[in-house]
């Protein structure tokens, strides 16, 4: 049956029309064509000599694309990395991850180590788990561990403890030093897991809990309670698989829409499932425990995703919500933070899990655009205020990451680091700003003199210190 649906699949692919300029595929999207390897890169202001490690970001950057089929989250995935030390930008290097896919177009052996299911593509994340960097997907690929310098690349599902598929949001407990997951697969659509790695990076538990229709559950969250699982109404579609698509996920209303609340050490049949509006959430900004038994949870949120006719992403947020679940009456109520189209949401880490104060996000262009804008946000969800840090006309921020200043530093106290791209100029910026003056121009700026397409997730990695 499954050789007989890729062969339908193959075959209606090849009848698609060809867009005239994919949107994924032309202008900033434009795929990169070559790896580079730049060192002593100039630098704009003062790099503050505490940032000593790697900014790393992953993104689709397809070798050879089929336009008529091609969906931007299935691209071959590449890594972008700058080395800062010292007040210097050592190095930027752009690498391919080595799928049989990508090897074969470049004449090159595919990185090493086990595949999952014959999925082997890896592009949404990069990220630190027990001192290791791993850049992820989900719903299909193991992991693939990096070095350092981005040279060598193996597959790994965690030195052989993760049995399935993993995700591109796997979320570390700042108290615990152990990370959650849920994770799907096309392959199993009556199943998700809650996968949990410990603090030495192996998985301890890959529990199964029943679902319908194949959710696609992008990302989580976690309390001091509970596990957050989104089951939400984008499911598996055969029928756009048997079409050709490239990305089998949409809108489907007949899927419930709920929020899961799972005790942390607890079962499926645990869970305490409560109903909420139809919606779509790809991003968590953060949950936490209430005292009177609620749970708080604030994500970046969607009246529909997938619902038009190839796919997209083809809708815009609605804005930074706060959805508070009840499991004493299995319901969740919304309220808007701020209405305004934003993604990308990030928060001091260390307070992950936990009440917090600020959380940062991109600015989304209306008419720009799933993933572009010209601005970044800064909301204080405690005073209800929000600043703006724009970054001028045609120059397009991603996500940025909050990096504090030390060990002890307050909530806000440290940077936001990330890529900005100069449209007009071609060329892209790692930008550095200090989060209690979120207005002001960046601290400093490092230039490359190249366009690096947006891509999805990254990380700062600071040195190890027993490196």
């Amino acid at each position: 049956m499954t050789k007989g649906i890729q062969a339908v699949a193959a075959f209606n692919r090849a009848r698609l029309p060809e867009p005239p300029a994919h949107p994924f595929l032309s202008g900033i999207h434009r795929p990169m064509r070559e790896e580079l390897t730049l060192t002593d890169l100039s630098v704009t202001g003062t790099l503050p000599s505490a940032l000593d490690g790697r900014y790393l970001r992953i993104g689709p950057n397809p070798v050879a694309a089929d336009p008529a089929s091609y969906h931007w989250f299935i691209g071959d995935g590449m890594v972008h990395g700058l080395a800062l030390k010292d007040g210097r930008a050592l190095w930027y290097r752009n690498r391919w991850i080595r799928s049989q896919a990508v090897a074969s177009a470049l004449g090159e052996q595919p990185a090493p180590g086990p595949r999952h299911g014959g999925f082997d593509t890896v592009n949404t994340n990069v990220v630190e788990v027990s001192g290791r960097t791993f850049a992820l997907v989900e719903a299909g690929s193991y992991p693939v561990e990096l070095s350092d310098d981005l040279e060598s690349q193996t597959y790994n599902p965690f030195d052989n403890t993760l049995a399935g598929s993993f995700t591109a949001h796997p979320h570390r407990d700042p108290l615990t030093g152990e990370q959650h997951a849920i994770c799907y697969e096309a392959t199993k659509l009556g199943e998700i897991r809650h996968v949990v790695i410990d603090a030495a990076g192996k998985v301890v538990r890959e529990e199964p809990i029943a679902v319908g229709h194949g959710p696609m559950i992008h990302d989580c969250a976690i309390t001091g309670r509970y596990v957050v699982i989104l089951d939400l109404p984008v499911t598996f579609s055969m029928r756009t698989l048997i079409g050709g698509h490239g990305y089998p996920y949409r809108w489907n209303p007949e899927h419930k829409a709920r929020v899961g609340l799972m005790p942390r050490r607890g079962g499926a049949g645990d869970i305490i499932w409560c109903n909420v509006d139809p919606a779509y959430v790809f991003h968590v900004v953060n949950a936490y425990d209430r005292p009177d038994g609620r749970v708080t949870l604030d994500v970046c949120a969607y009246a529909t995703m997938f619902a038009g006719e190839h796919g997209g992403p083809d809708t815009i947020s609605r804005g930074l919500e706060r959805w508070t679940v009840d499991p004493a009456t299995a319901s969740v109520s919304i309220c808007v933070i701020d209405p305004a189209p934003q993604e990308f949401p990030r928060i001091d880490e260390r307070r992950l899990g936990q009440a917090y104060r600020y959380a940062y996000t991109m600015a989304l262009d209306e008419n720009a655009g799933f993933v572009l804008g010209g601005s970044l946000y800064k909301h204080d969800v405690v005073a209800g205020t929000r600043e703006v840090h724009n970054f001028g006309t045609d120059r397009r921020p991603g996500e940025f990451v909050f990096v504090p200043a030390h060990e002890g530093a307050g909530e806000d106290e440290g940077w936001l680091v990330g890529l900005v791209i100069d449209a007009n100029a071609n060329n892209t910026d790692l930008s550095i700003i200090d989060a209690r003056r979120f207005e002001e121009a960046p601290v400093a700026s490092v230039r490359l003199p190249h366009l690096v397409p947006p891509g999805f997730h990254g990380n700062w990695l600071p040195t190890r210190t027993d490196s």
